[in-house]
């Protein structure tokens, strides 16, 4: 991507947009978010693309999705929200169920419930190695944290998953 710097945003958005869309699913454990996340991405990219200059893009692109993540993580503590009551809201159904969209990438309900209950840090790290399949490289570079500790939080995080998903015998 580095070489290509002429990537117009269409590109972007069909060439990153499931990967970006697994991420999002992820972190936030809600299809709805996720696709919410996914769209305040793929906007933030468009208006970055043309000052975007060479170097790692999917560097880049990762870090735009973890920090508006972070963002939204703090408005909704800033202002929490309380969902409607079953049978208050219709469901539209103009949109690909996230089982379509994941069929690829799709994990058992016991794995993203698991990912769910590790921290963030260990999350991101995990999810963007095992799921995403960024080099820890690319990882170190989307969180700006250094490689030693991408290695060290995804040896943790997966020690975490798999405490967390190992049966008591």
């Amino acid at each position: 991507m580095a070489e290509n710097p002429t990537l117009t945003w269409e590109d972007v958005a069909h060439r990153y947009g499931r990967k970006i869309y697994s991420f999002a699913y992820r972190l936030t454990g809600n299809p709805d978010d996720a696709a919410d996340l996914v769209q305040e991405v793929l906007l933030k990219v468009r208006k970055g693309l043309d000052s975007y200059s060479p170097g790692s893009f999917e560097g880049w692109l990762w870090r735009i999705t973890r920090n508006t993540f972070l963002d939204g993580v703090r408005k909704k503590q800033r202002r929490p929200t309380t969902p409607l009551p079953e049978g208050d809201h219709i469901d539209i159904g103009a949109s690909p169920s996230p089982d379509e969209v994941l069929a690829s990438v799709r994990l058992s309900d016991d794995v993203q419930a698991a990912l769910l209950k590790l921290p963030y840090d260990f999350r991101e790290a995990v999810v963007l190695c095992d799921v995403v399949g960024l080099t820890y490289e690319e990882i170190a570079d989307a969180a700006d944290v250094p490689v030693g500790t991408v290695r060290s939080r995804i040896h943790r995080g997966r020690s975490m998953l798999r405490g967390l998903l190992t049966w008591p015998v």
